[in-house]
């Protein structure tokens, strides 16, 4: 399998059928900190404040302009929330898995 960070995610369509049980539960192997929530793939990260916490969101959202899929942001002060799932398909795609994976990256200092 090539390292999810090395992927970019693929348009999906409605119609396109979400990833099943056995699929998700190898490619959360490759993000162990992110965890399963109602069907969402979700992570927390805490920052020193809140313009550290501010900086990192931007990164992400710089990313996720690249890759074309966006995620679900919550900023609390110095904690920051996200939440992936694929909105067209109503559920997991790799695509989610990919873009955890290269959050993971940028938040590792």
């Amino acid at each position: 399998m090539r390292n999810l960070t090395d992927k970019r995610c693929q348009p999906c369509e409605g119609g396109t059928p979400p990833l099943g049980e056995a699929e998700i539960k190898d490619l959360i192997r490759e993000v162990p900190a992110w965890s399963l929530k109602e069907g969402h793939l979700c992570r927390s990260f805490k920052f020193k404040n809140f313009a550290e916490a501010i900086r990192f969101v931007n990164s992400v959202a710089g990313l996720a302009e690249e890759e074309g899929h966006h995620p679900n942001i919550l900023i609390r002060y110095n904690k920051v929330d996200f939440d992936l799932w694929t909105h067209a398909i109503k559920g997991l795609s790799e695509n989610d898995f990919i873009l955890a994976a290269k959050i993971d990256r940028l938040g590792v200092k």
